[in-house]
């Protein structure tokens, strides 16, 4: 019998997918108060559903829930844990006319205490109604403390960053194992902070604040590694590098030679998500750093813009990676989700299909059938 390949597979999506209609309107009433929980729950999973059935009928080998149970990719984080809050961040998104768009981020109150699921419940109806290999993602730990830097644990009574991260990271490994008895076997951990700490201008910024660039990196990592440490053999973990994605902004714009070897090579994960899709992201040069038997999917299509990227393009942008990095050690996906916020990028349901269909035949036409 021949065993089926591990993930990630070769035409991949980040994960989060646009919420339809009927969905985005559910959000607002259940914030008014308008629909009771059990309603707001009923038009999750029938949405749920319905986008596990495109995904599926696209030949995707792999399917989220969309995040459809989600108001942004990293919030359910702090309403599932006491001593989680929210407040301004120190940074901000942009857009190629300059306009720059403020953002709140996660802030620590006080110790570090789960109080509801956190992802599990996502992940046993996605299993329930999946055919497909289901795949949860969460945001990295940094997500949880890079926007607000040394001000995120000011107050909260941690004496220090790694106290602070020591008690988060005992509640991902917590996740992780729970999720694993679920039967979820294919986890993505969602980074932003790392490549943020990849740019000059961002670095002069986190110093100016009074942090130091390279203590963050260096805790940044030892995090994911602490917090997938403890999974189990047959569970992938992979790590999805992304800009930033809202409404089409992005927070951070460079290649990745600054981070490639200490990140490549330095974290512990099975797979890399890797954003390829403009000028923004730069070259390729930097694969060269991925350790042997490392997956890398390649960000080579935009979720940002209704343009549908020409074939020939990306799969010739595919063979310029194969020269740092053999092509079968090579996937394809979107270069971020199409949605890490309940109101998305600006792009149509139509194009988002579009392009996730156009991903599956060319993998096909380059790498064959999984």
């Amino acid at each position: 019998m021949t065993r089926a390949p591990a993930p990630p597979f070769r035409a991949e999506h980040v994960g989060s997918l646009l919420r339809p209609s009927e969905l985005t309107q559910a959000f607002r009433s259940f914030n008014t108060g308008a629909i009771s929980a059990e309603t707001f729950a009923e038009v999750q999973d029938k949405a749920i559903r319905e986008v596990v059935v495109i995904q599926e009928s696209l030949g995707l080998k792999g399917v989220t829930d969309g995040e459809f149970r989600r108001a942004s990719y990293w919030g359910h984080w702090v309403e599932a844990i006491e001593g989680l809050d929210v407040a301004p961040s120190l940074f901000t998104f942009h857009d190629d006319c300059g306009t720059e768009q403020e953002f709140i981020a996660a802030t620590c109150t006080g110790t570090l205490k789960q109080t509801a699921p956190i992802s599990t419940g996502e992940f046993a109806f996605l299993h329930s109604v999946a055919s497909a290999t289901p795949k949860i993602t969460m945001p990295s730990p940094s997500t949880l403390h890079f926007w607000r830097l040394d001000q995120t644990i000011a107050g909260s009574g941690y004496a220090s960053d790694e106290a602070y991260l020591a008690d988060l990271i005992t509640i991902y490994r917590q996740e992780i194992a729970a999720l694993y008895d679920l039967g979820c076997r294919y986890v993505q951990l969602d980074e932003v902070p790392l490549i943020m700490l990849a740019n000059p201008e961002n670095r002069a910024r986190v110093t100016a604040f009074g942090s130091d660039p390279a203590r963050l990196r260096t805790l940044y990592i030892e995090a994911l590694n602490q917090t997938v440490a403890e999974r189990p053999a047959d569970m992938t973990a992979a790590l999805h590098i992304c800009r930033g994605n809202f409404k089409g902004k992005w927070l951070t714009e460079g290649g990745y030679d600054d981070i490639a070897e200490a990140v490549f090579q330095g974290v512990d994960v099975d797979g890399f998500f890797l954003e390829f899709d403009t000028q923004r992201a730069g070259g390729f040069e930097a694969l060269r750093h991925v350790p042997t038997g490392k997956k890398v999917v390649l960000g080579l299509v935009s979720s940002k813009i209704g343009q549908i990227e020409d074939p020939i393009v990306i799969r010739k942008r595919v063979e310029e990676a194969a020269r740092y990095l053999p092509i079968e050690s090579l996937s394809i996906s979107p270069q971020c989700g199409f949605a890490s916020t309940v109101a998305g990028n600006p792009i149509t349901e139509q194009h988002q299909i579009d392009k996730l269909a156009a991903l599956v035949r060319l993998a096909e036409e380059i790498w064959g059938a999984d």
